[in-house]
């Protein structure tokens, strides 16, 4: 009889993390708060407390090519970018597909998680569940959270001085649904991230003002890049991370903003991040530009101060007579069923090896799923992630020293410090981040392999987009259906837009951008050589 492994959510990581268990012979039981499967994608019209929340209007910022399960891609006619609703629905068909229904018990809260007392010899843990009003306590040989990072909000109220005589009303982004409530009122968000953006945008339609106070910028994408073709599918790719990683900074560094210029001058819309070269999380809204410059959203800097009916910037300009305040400001990191020490063992800083594992315990029998951040998909990231914690858990792969997991932290940390800030803690660059969770379970794929043996396959896996069918091409868990998905990638992606088809569908060339980046080398050779 496999070990018996707790997971706290039926979100994304939670199902991802169930069927890992499963794989490797392992007894999950999945405890989920609500009456279903989805997490952060199940919406509800009100913020529930304990649970993630989202507006109605949210759409993905991946596309369904890049953010699927990895041996479970979408019907060829769900859209590239889906709303909330059209993602929930893939995920209860992955669940059902995948027979994980039967793992989960709904409507049952974790309340503690504790070791047993003789947890230093056999890695256990006392969890505590409640439900309609009953607590029963259970051991369990190992515990996967898989509980998300959007569920405690950041209100920092202490943060901007006078806010407490403010006459208006003021909210965190989890609290808000929809823009009926605030048509015709002068609104300001505090935040330039996704949420900030995308409530901004939307109640620009409705109210009569809109601001958006930042205090740092940000750069902006859209979802629609190069020839009309999804930003993921373009932008994450092996080959472009092999030549992004050969560049000397202050090259990569130029490249980088004259890339997230090239649409247009972030300067000239109040967008300019202050630490240009600064490699945070871009936000992504298709909208915004047109709505500032339309005059229906003012960029601003941050408040300095409230009075009883405006906000004073630190420019010194004022937004008056507000009706409302949207905190965009983010979530932290909890999880009150757990001694703070296990996560963040040190500084209050949260210190995971590779973002899953607490390197202090002397058993490794508890990880933290999904709470890694990067360019790419959750979905992806967190089926990886889970795939690798549960051959830690059943011994197939192991962890280093505790001193060797401190180490690779502090280094990964001084990396992620620079490219991303210091509210950035937990990102990470997605195709090295995977790659390395890939080697240690034995499905990174093998390129030159590939090209020797498989050379159509080869040239979509490097210089295509890295969509997640590539971490189930071999190894353990190896998916028959992989290469296919990958070959015929390009034909889902072009199926749901082709409504009026005109000619052939193409893809993109991967010749002519080979082409352009020799021609730039060149370039780039020939200027040093000048001033050598």
């Amino acid at each position: 009889m496999g070990k018996k492994v707790a997971i706290v959510g039926a979100g994304v990581s939670g199902l991802a993390s169930i069927r890992a268990c499963l794989e490797e012979g392992l007894e999950p039981t999945c405890f989920e708060k609500s009456n279903d499967v989805g997490g952060l994608w199940k919406f509800s019209d009100h913020a529930e407390e304990g649970r993630a929340s989202i507006y109605q209007s949210v759409v993905t910022n991946s596309c369904k090519e890049m953010m699927c399960f990895p041996d479970f891609p979408y019907p060829d006619d769900y859209p590239n970018y889906m709303h909330n609703t059209k993602l929930q629905e893939y995920i209860k068909m992955f669940a059902k597909k995948k027979n994980l229904l039967k793992y989960i018990q709904f409507e049952t809260l974790v309340t503690s998680i504790k070791k047993c007392a003789n947890f230093p010899v056999t890695g256990q843990w006392d969890i505590v569940t409640e439900r309609d009003g009953n607590q029963e306590s259970s051991v369990f040989d190992a515990v996967l959270i898989c509980s998300g990072h959007h569920v405690y909000p950041k209100l920092p109220v202490d943060s901007f001085p006078g806010l407490a005589k403010f006459q208006g009303n003021y909210m965190h982004s989890r609290d808000y649904k929809s823009p009926e409530a605030f048509k015709g009122k002068r609104v300001l968000v505090i935040g330039l991230g996704n949420s900030g953006s995308d409530i901004a945008v939307e109640l620009s339609h409705t109210a009569s003002q809109v601001f958006i106070s930042t205090r740092s910028g940000s750069w902006l994408m859209t979802r629609v890049w190069d020839d009309g073709y999804p930003w993921d599918m373009v932008y994450i790719t092996r080959f472009k991370t092999f030549l992004w990683n050969l560049l000397p900074n202050f090259v990569s560094d130029w490249l980088y903003v004259r890339r997230m210029n090239s649409r247009f001058k972030h300067e000239n819309y109040g967008l300019m991040p202050s630490n240009r070269a600064s490699r945070k999380e871009p936000l992504f809204n298709d909208e915004l530009p047109a709505r500032i410059i339309c005059g229906a959203v003012s960029i601003k800097p941050n408040v300095k101060e409230f009075t009883e009916t405006s906000a004073v910037f630190q420019d010194g300009t004022e937004f008056g007579s507000i009706d409302s305040v949207i905190f965009a400001t983010g979530y932290g990191y909890a999880y009150p069923f757990l001694d703070d020490s296990i996560i963040k063992s040190r500084d209050n800083e949260v210190t995971l090896y590779k973002g899953i594992f607490p390197p202090p315990l002397e058993k490794p029998t508890l990880a933290v799923i999904g709470l890694v951040q990067s360019l790419g998909a959750a979905i992806p990231t967190a089926d990886l992630q889970a795939r690798w914690a549960a051959k830690v858990l059943t011994g197939s792969c192991t962890l280093p020293s505790c001193k060797a997991m401190m180490d690779d932290i502090d280094e990964k940390m001084g990396k992620k410090l620079k490219w991303f800030g210091q509210s950035q803690t937990l990102q990470t660059d997605y195709i090295t981040y995977m790659d390395e969770l890939a080697s240690f379970i034995g499905t990174k794929p093998n390129i030159l392999w590939l090209f020797l043996t498989d050379p159509k396959l080869a040239v979509e896996v490097y210089f295509g987009p890295c969509s997640p069918y590539q971490f189930r091409l071999t190894g353990p868990g190896k998916w028959d259906g992989a290469r296919n998905a990958i070959l015929t990638q390009w034909d889902r992606t072009v199926k749901p837009s082709r409504t009026r088809a005109v000619s052939c569908a193409q893809k993109p060339q991967h010749f002519l951008y080979l082409l352009k980046i020799f021609s730039f080398s060149v370039f780039l050779l020939a200027i040093m050589l000048a001033y050598h």
